[in-house]
């Protein structure tokens, strides 16, 4: 049995890496913590373009592979993280089975990452070495076009199936629905940590992303529409905010092709 001593420390290290939950509102205080955030194992070969971000622990954010060298992910899952410390995971979707592990190189955080605050939650990680595709393991198309007010999106990740609880070993998934931007702000009750920079995926009380799902993908018609940023932990019937790769596609292509300016 865990001492409380572990127990803190285990929510510490969510704290500091896991998906950035806002406080629950008074309404809902006197609701029971542990709750499933719905969703079920994903099959396999599901999410190919999903990847790990390990550390000494193990599992502790997702992302998406979007090029041979390259990983879109959260920024609050690299900030202030040695390189030697952030490892990529790729070509699993059970975390008791290792997968191909990649070094990373370079760490781009946004610029204007948490000014204010949690806005332009996003960073492209460099690996050292090019990823090998298989049937396991395969690029995500960043998208072209937004979404349509409750588009299907499909969210995958180890998170937390309850508040504070442990990560599972075997890829979840969870079929989710885009909420445009100004319902979505209604619904966070105007929360100013929901900027242009978010989409927001909402279905039902019960169904959302937890800690543990950071920076990984949210895909609708095979394109890269999300990652996963913050939210009211965890499915408690509020939106969730996650980074929009179509907002930000320039700032992507302009570090992939070197340039280091914001």
């Amino acid at each position: 049995m865990r001492t409380v001593q572990s127990l803190i420390f285990v929510i510490l290290i969510y704290l500091a890496d896991g998906k950035r939950i806002k406080p629950i509102p008074p309404k809902l205080q006197k609701t029971p913590a542990a709750r499933v955030v719905g969703g079920v194992t994903a099959e396999e070969g599901l999410a190919p373009y999903q990847v790990s971000l390990q550390n000494f622990w193990g599992h502790y954010c997702g992302g998406a592979i979007i090029a041979e060298q390259w990983i879109l992910t959260a920024g609050h899952c690299v900030s202030g993280k040695y390189l030697e410390d952030i490892l990529v995971m790729t070509g699993t979707q059970n975390l008791e089975v290792p997968g191909v592990i990649y070094h990373v190189d370079e760490v781009h955080i946004h610029c204007n990452y948490d000014n204010p605050s949690l806005h332009n939650d996003i960073a492209l990680l460099h690996l050292n070495s090019s990823i090998a595709w298989n049937s396991k393991t395969q690029p995500v198309v960043l998208p072209t076009k937004p979404l349509a007010d409750g588009a299907d999106v499909l969210l995958t990740g180890w998170g937390a199936e309850e508040l504070w609880g442990e990560p599972p070993d075997l890829l979840k998934k969870v079929n989710l629905k885009f909420m445009e931007w100004q319902r979505c702000r209604e619904a966070l009750n105007y929360d100013p940590d929901l900027d242009v920079g978010h989409i927001c995926t909402f279905t039902k009380f019960g169904e959302g992303s937890c800690h543990g799902d950071s920076g990984g993908p949210l895909v609708s018609g095979g394109y890269l529409v999300g990652l996963v940023n913050w939210g009211i932990p965890c499915g408690m019937g509020y939106p969730d905010a996650h980074a929009s790769p179509l907002y930000y596609a320039n700032w992507i292509r302009t570090k992939m092709s070197g340039n280091r300016k914001c």
